[in-house]
């Protein structure tokens, strides 16, 4: 009987002592597949680009915690050093979700842009089927040929992965395609009839006319500007008395002269057209 146990004595402390090897060749493997995570995985390329300090702190917090259980477990004491390895995984994927925003924000402007070269192909369309109705002459028709150049190098930056600069394009080909079709459907004096019922609701329309001109502006500007921030000369004197007869247009409406006001809005509109053709935009008006 005593020999028995003694057998069986022996055989759990050989099982013990395999186990124990087992256990320490498996900790031993998460030391490597940890310090992958750390130094070369794409939670770590997220973190590295994303330039948040928040999550590089946690990355660096995981490389102290790394070292730390590699010490421990080459010291003997694998509960520590099994311990240190969650420590360290879970600051590093806590880092990895500091740095998600980048990802998602990145993700929210091609959506952005897709969703805006949708629109300005639409308003392409628009203002190509208005150009043949009305038999527009040769403006409209570079207009739409600009607007077409403008959408193709939007797509092609796109396609560079460029989707700051593609939206700027975009954008300006969309505000392009918009005050076009506004300038062909000025003349369409049945559509502006039917349109408005008050002469407070068109001038609400002729704002927000004025306004679209105004962000193309914006847009070219952006783009054009010189080192020293300054806009370029020509366009400044239209700006300038764009927004002077803009302001003399608001101040009528103040006092509920609204049709005063609209005729001064439509010259403020039509210096920004000249404002924006001088920058090099063909748009009919």
């Amino acid at each position: 009987m005593k020999h028995v146990v003694s057998i069986a004595a022996t055989a759990i402390v050989l099982w013990s002592g395999m186990a124990s090897a087992q256990d320490r060749e498996t900790l031993e493997r998460r030391v490597q597949s940890v310090g992958t995570l750390i130094e070369s995985s794409s939670a770590a390329r997220q973190i590295e680009s994303s330039g948040d300090a928040a999550a590089r702190a946690k990355r660096d917090n995981a490389r102290l915690m790394h070292r730390e259980a590699d010490a421990t477990l080459r010291g003997g004491d694998l509960p520590g050093a099994t311990r240190l390895l969650d420590l360290a995984a879970r600051e590093m994927m806590a880092g990895a979700r500091l740095a998600k925003p980048e990802q998602v924000i990145g993700e929210k402007a091609r959506r952005d842009f897709d969703a805006r070269l949708e629109s300005a192909q639409a308003l392409l369309a628009a203002q190509q089927r208005i150009t043949q109705e009305k038999s527009a002459g040769r403006e409209a028709q570079d207009a739409a040929r600009s607007i077409e150049q403008q959408i193709a190098q939007a797509q092609k930056l796109a396609s560079e992965e460029r989707i700051a600069e593609a939206r700027s394009v975009i954008d300006r080909a969309y505000l392009t395609a918009r005050v076009s079709i506004e300038s062909l459907r000025r003349g369409d004096t049945l559509v502006r009839s039917l349109n408005f019922a008050s002469a407070r609701e068109e001038y609400d329309y002729e704002i927000d006319r004025n306004d679209t001109h105004r962000m193309l502006i914006g847009v070219l500007l952006a783009e054009r500007k010189d080192a020293a921030g300054a806009m370029p000369p020509t366009m400044q004197a239209f700006i300038d008395k764009a927004t002077t007869l803009r302001s003399d247009a608001q101040a009528q409406a103040g006092r509920g002269e609204h049709a005063g006001a609209i005729k001064l809005l439509e010259e403020s509109t039509r210096e920004l057209v000249r404002a924006i053709r001088s920058g090099g935009i063909y748009i009919p008006g």
